[in-house]
Protein backbone atom coordinates (compact mmCIF):
# COMPACT_ATOMS: atom_id res chain seq x y z
CA UNK A 1 0.00 0.00 0.00
CA UNK A 2 2.72 2.29 0.80
CA UNK A 3 4.11 2.06 -2.52
CA UNK A 4 1.63 3.61 -4.36
CA UNK A 5 1.61 6.68 -2.59
CA UNK A 6 5.48 6.79 -3.60
CA UNK A 7 4.99 5.90 -6.80
CA UNK A 8 2.60 8.74 -7.30
CA UNK A 9 4.71 11.21 -5.57
CA UNK A 10 7.38 10.03 -8.21
CA UNK A 11 5.39 10.63 -11.17
CA UNK A 12 4.14 14.23 -9.71
CA UNK A 13 7.93 15.30 -9.85
CA UNK A 14 8.26 13.77 -12.99
CA UNK A 15 5.62 15.52 -14.26
CA UNK A 16 6.41 19.10 -13.07
CA UNK A 17 9.57 18.32 -14.10
CA UNK A 18 9.07 17.67 -17.48
CA UNK A 19 6.70 20.84 -17.40
CA UNK A 20 9.20 23.36 -16.48
CA UNK A 21 11.52 22.08 -18.86
CA UNK A 22 9.15 22.59 -21.31
CA UNK A 23 8.59 25.98 -20.63
CA UNK A 24 11.69 26.96 -20.76
CA UNK A 25 11.92 25.28 -24.32
CA UNK A 26 9.25 27.53 -25.07
CA UNK A 27 10.47 30.57 -23.86
CA UNK A 28 13.73 30.05 -25.42
CA UNK A 29 11.55 29.57 -28.98
CA UNK A 30 9.82 33.06 -28.36
CA UNK A 31 13.15 34.34 -27.24
CA UNK A 32 15.17 33.88 -30.19
CA UNK A 33 12.20 34.28 -32.85
CA UNK A 34 11.99 37.86 -31.26
CA UNK A 35 16.09 38.54 -31.37
CA UNK A 36 15.95 37.06 -35.39
CA UNK A 37 13.14 39.21 -35.69
CA UNK A 38 14.85 42.78 -34.10
CA UNK A 39 18.00 41.86 -36.10
CA UNK A 40 15.96 41.10 -39.21
CA UNK A 41 15.48 44.74 -39.14
CA UNK A 42 18.36 45.78 -37.86
CA UNK A 43 16.99 47.02 -35.08
CA UNK A 44 20.12 46.86 -33.13
CA UNK A 45 19.15 49.20 -30.83
CA UNK A 46 16.29 46.95 -29.24
CA UNK A 47 18.60 43.94 -29.80
CA UNK A 48 20.83 45.47 -26.76
CA UNK A 49 17.97 44.46 -24.32
CA UNK A 50 18.12 40.87 -25.34
CA UNK A 51 21.55 41.00 -23.47
CA UNK A 52 21.93 39.81 -19.63
CA UNK A 53 21.74 42.95 -17.59
CA UNK A 54 25.04 41.94 -15.84
CA UNK A 55 27.06 42.10 -18.80
CA UNK A 56 25.02 44.82 -20.03
CA UNK A 57 26.24 46.92 -17.49
CA UNK A 58 29.75 45.53 -17.08
CA UNK A 59 30.30 45.95 -21.25
CA UNK A 60 28.18 49.04 -22.15
CA UNK A 61 27.30 49.63 -25.92
CA UNK A 62 29.81 52.74 -27.04
CA UNK A 63 28.73 55.69 -28.91
CA UNK A 64 31.39 54.32 -31.72
CA UNK A 65 29.51 50.63 -31.62
CA UNK A 66 26.45 52.41 -31.83
CA UNK A 67 27.59 54.13 -34.90
CA UNK A 68 29.09 51.02 -36.64
CA UNK A 69 25.98 49.29 -36.61
CA UNK A 70 23.63 52.30 -38.09
CA UNK A 71 26.35 52.23 -41.20
CA UNK A 72 25.22 48.56 -42.39
CA UNK A 73 21.49 47.17 -43.38
CA UNK A 74 21.02 43.66 -42.50
CA UNK A 75 19.94 41.70 -45.55
CA UNK A 76 19.59 38.20 -44.27
CA UNK A 77 19.05 36.58 -41.02
CA UNK A 78 19.72 32.92 -41.15
CA UNK A 79 20.01 30.84 -37.98
CA UNK A 80 20.11 27.37 -39.91
CA UNK A 81 19.83 24.46 -37.54
CA UNK A 82 18.57 26.28 -34.64
CA UNK A 83 20.08 26.20 -30.87
CA UNK A 84 22.14 23.82 -29.58
CA UNK A 85 21.62 22.66 -25.80
CA UNK A 86 24.98 23.16 -23.95
CA UNK A 87 23.78 21.87 -20.56
CA UNK A 88 20.22 22.37 -18.53
CA UNK A 89 20.18 26.14 -18.79
CA UNK A 90 22.77 27.10 -21.75
CA UNK A 91 22.30 26.93 -25.15
CA UNK A 92 24.29 27.62 -28.55
CA UNK A 93 22.95 29.17 -31.74
CA UNK A 94 25.34 30.15 -34.66
CA UNK A 95 23.60 32.63 -37.38
CA UNK A 96 24.92 33.58 -40.91
CA UNK A 97 24.30 37.36 -40.82
CA UNK A 98 24.41 39.38 -44.48
CA UNK A 99 25.50 43.00 -43.98
CA UNK A 100 25.39 46.19 -46.55
CA UNK A 101 27.34 49.30 -45.49
CA UNK A 102 25.14 51.47 -46.35
CA UNK A 103 27.78 54.10 -47.36
CA UNK A 104 29.68 51.70 -50.00
CA UNK A 105 26.94 49.22 -50.87
CA UNK A 106 29.11 46.64 -50.11
CA UNK A 107 27.49 43.20 -48.98
CA UNK A 108 29.07 40.83 -47.11
CA UNK A 109 27.98 38.04 -44.24
CA UNK A 110 29.58 37.20 -40.81
CA UNK A 111 28.94 34.34 -38.89
CA UNK A 112 27.26 35.14 -35.09
CA UNK A 113 28.04 32.37 -32.74
CA UNK A 114 25.53 33.38 -29.77
CA UNK A 115 25.44 31.83 -26.25
CA UNK A 116 22.28 32.12 -24.60
CA UNK A 117 21.74 31.30 -20.61
CA UNK A 118 18.50 31.00 -18.77
CA UNK A 119 17.42 32.74 -15.43
CA UNK A 120 15.73 30.87 -13.56
CA UNK A 121 14.45 33.59 -11.01
CA UNK A 122 13.70 35.47 -13.81
CA UNK A 123 12.35 32.76 -15.85
CA UNK A 124 13.88 34.53 -18.80
CA UNK A 125 17.02 33.99 -21.54
CA UNK A 126 19.57 36.23 -21.88
CA UNK A 127 22.19 36.99 -24.92
CA UNK A 128 25.44 36.31 -23.07
CA UNK A 129 27.98 36.53 -26.09
CA UNK A 130 26.93 40.30 -26.82
CA UNK A 131 25.58 41.54 -30.05
CA UNK A 132 27.38 40.24 -33.38
CA UNK A 133 30.95 41.61 -34.41
CA UNK A 134 30.32 43.30 -37.56
CA UNK A 135 33.96 44.65 -37.74
CA UNK A 136 35.12 41.20 -38.90
CA UNK A 137 35.49 40.20 -42.30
Amino acid sequence: MRRIPCILLALSVLLLSACATQDRSNSLTTTLAAYGGVLRWGDFASAVQFIDPEIRAKHPLTDLDMARYKQVRVTEYDDGAGPVPLDEFDVQQTARISLVNIHTQAERSIIDHQTWHYDEKTKHWWLTSGLPDITRD
